[in-house]
């Protein structure tokens, strides 16, 4: 609309503002546009907690009438049913307060389409009847629309105030009593909402935005793109309240923003240059490393770049590929068949672990590394009897059978087994596993330790958000130093597990964290295959999970936003990467089962 004709509840100091160090969420509030036309005007905006509910007005036959045009009105749509009423009703309940939280205020603004009087003369009489409203520290009330010249504003009482415009100029004596200016947002420029701000025009708002901030005022812009990207583009350039006709998508994105977007406050994680010497050697690796970051897919790693500043040894890699993730018995896999198709190389149900999908045992990668000689390490950032790392030693048809699972452990060839564990693990391993030795702590186990291990510690499971720090790059540098005596060389497993969580949880701080934290593994293993020069290291992923889609980012800031689609995997297809003697084999696209026939290949 040109005019500003409205009803405005403007809640302010609800969401701190990122700009000042404070939680990350968006500084601006909810402006519901013609809210009288929602299907249940005022609370609709209410309850979703928006910052300010738009009502067009007009005086008819001595009543002030809410809608958009004369034909829209009725009787029964008065200002006092529709708005007032219930605000007193909120102040009643509350006890002075509109809710329950007491930092809640609102500003009550009064666009009038009539002509000024008699119709401020009536809403002023009607606001009047209402002493709890005109009285309370929590509300003001601004006028709009045909308020009336700025030389009169300080004529009418004390309780109203006034909506500005950015071009006009407020003799000190009343600059007070207008605490907002509004403006149409296409007097600035012409833009779909679609991608970003043209820069000149960018640079206008920018001028008028913060000119009117200098003002100590806030500022609102009607007939604006409506939409996710319309709101983060507007969102940076510091409007207060946000323009929508979509409250409970606007009011969703505003409470996920602070789980939806990751800003890095740290230095950039490292990244290593590869020399490439042996990358792509068509000789027979001595070494496999196989790096497996659960539900890690093409947005997270990117996710994870954006945040770090454009850097990730991910990145680094120079044969890649893509791997379909379906399992036996769904479009959607989970971990259990995803990872089983790396370990024995075959399709097998949801949620059976090592087992075909008619639940008979398979001979897994370890097996096979067996027979030429080799060790095999498997570590994990999570429990050890969860179904990836699971996939590579155990048989069963349910990935939730941890005892069972644990105890597979007896026959199969494992060398060192890594991660978080039960509280009954110890004990399961005392009687059942007596070929393992028993470590509580990832620094405990000796460089030159021989025999089978087993490492429990508590901090493996911890995501990175809340204190695993350095684990899994410890934890590599350990299982290196102790498969390196091998003299026919070694697998060594290990997978980031909780980039999953940030994933299922659609919290992409634990995402991107969990990611950066699976980089440095990486970089440690390029670092070790140059070293080498003799070791094949592929990273991958059993799955994708949350379906996430970059929406906005600043890879100068470290700053990255998504939006999730679902909370659960999706069939999206996951990237390969391979570096080191014939990392050529995974290029291209194929399914996971082939990446354990290839590993078999390379090694011939």
């Amino acid at each position: 609309m040109k005019k500003l004709v409205a009803l405005l509840l403007v809640v302010s100091g609800l969401l701190p503002n990122p700009s000042k160090g404070q939680e990350n969420q968006p500084a601006y509030t909810i402006h519901s546009h013609n809210d009288y036309e929602q299907t249940i005007p005022f609370w609709t905006a209410y309850y979703a907690k928006a910052g300010s509910i738009e009502v067009d007005i007009y005086l008819e036959m001595g009543q002030i009438l809410v809608g958009h045009d004369k034909e829209d009105l009725r009787p029964e749509r008065t200002i006092q049913a529709l708005y007032l009423d219930p605000i007193r009703q909120q102040l009643k309940q509350h006890k002075g307060w509109l809710g329950a939280d007491s930092s809640y205020r609102v500003q009550l603004l009064v666009d009038i389409k009539s002509p000024t009087n008699p119709c401020l003369d009536t809403l002023i009489a009607i606001l009047k009847t209402y002493p709890e409203i005109i009285g309370s520290r929590q509300i003001q009330i601004v006028l709009s629309g045909n308020k009336p010249p700025v030389a009169d504003f300080g004529k009418y009482p004390a309780f109203i105030l006034y909506d500005g415009l950015p071009w006009e100029k407020y003799d000190p004596s009343i600059t007070n009593r207008v605490p907002l200016l509004s403006a149409n947002l296409r007097k600035y420029t012409n833009w779909n909402g679609k991608g970003i701000i043209p820069a000149t025009e960018r640079a206008a708002l920018e001028k008028v935005i913060r000119e009117t901030h200098q003002l100590g005022k806030k500022i609102r812009f009607w007939n604006a793109p409506d939409f996710i990207n319309a709101w983060y583009e507007l969102g940076k350039l510091g409007v207060d309240y946000m323009n929508t006709d979509h409250i409970p998508e606007l009011a969703g994105f505003m409470e996920k923003f602070k789980n939806s977007t990751f800003i890095n406050n740290q230095p950039a994680s490292s990244v290593y240059q590869p020399s490439y010497l042996s990358d792509g050697a068509k000789k027979a690796p001595k070494n496999i490393i196989l790096l497996i970051g659960d539900g890690m897919g093409l947005a997270h790693i990117h996710a994870g770049y954006t945040a770090n500043f454009n850097k990730l040894n991910l990145y680094q890699f120079r044969a890649t590929g893509l791997s379909l993730t379906s399992s036996y018995d769904s479009y959607i896999t989970d971990s259990a068949p995803g990872s089983t198709a790396f370990s024995a190389g075959i399709k097998t149900n949801n949620r059976a672990v090592g087992v075909d999908h008619t639940g008979v045992a398979v001979p897994l990668l370890p097996v096979f590394m067996k027979a030429k000689g080799k060790k095999t390490a498997v570590i994990t950032t999570g429990d050890v009897s969860d179904a990836t790392p699971a996939d590579f030693y155990a048989h069963q048809s349910e990935r939730n059978s941890s005892e069972a699972i644990l105890r597979d452990l007896a026959k199969e060839p494992i060398d060192l087994l890594m991660g978080a564990g039960q509280s009954n693990f110890p004990s399961i391993i005392s009687s059942a596993l007596p070929a393992f030795k028993l470590s509580e702590t990832v620094s405990a186990l000796s460089p030159t330790a021989s025999g089978k291990w087993i490492v429990l510690e508590e901090r493996a499971g911890k995501s990175m958000l809340r204190g695993r720090g350095n684990w899994a790059v410890e934890a590599f540098n350990k299982a290196i130093q102790f498969l390196s005596g091998s003299q026919k060389g070694f697998l060594l497993v290990q997978e980031g597990s909780q980039i999953d969580n940030g994933g299922h949880n659609n919290h992409l701080p634990t995402l991107v964290a969990e990611l950066l934290d699976f980089d440095q593994v990486v970089k440690a293993a390029l670092e070790f295959a140059d070293k080498d020069g003799e070791t094949l290291v592929i990273v991958t992923a059993d799955h994708e999970t949350g379906g996430l889609t970059l929406v906005n980012g600043d890879p100068a800031k470290g700053s990255v936003s998504g939006h999730f689609s679902t909370n659960d995997h999706t069939a999206t297809p996951v990237p390969v990467f391979a570096y080191g003697p014939r990392s050529y084999l995974f290029t291209g696209i194929y399914e996971n089962t082939a990446i354990h026939h290839k590993i078999k290949e390379a090694l011939k």
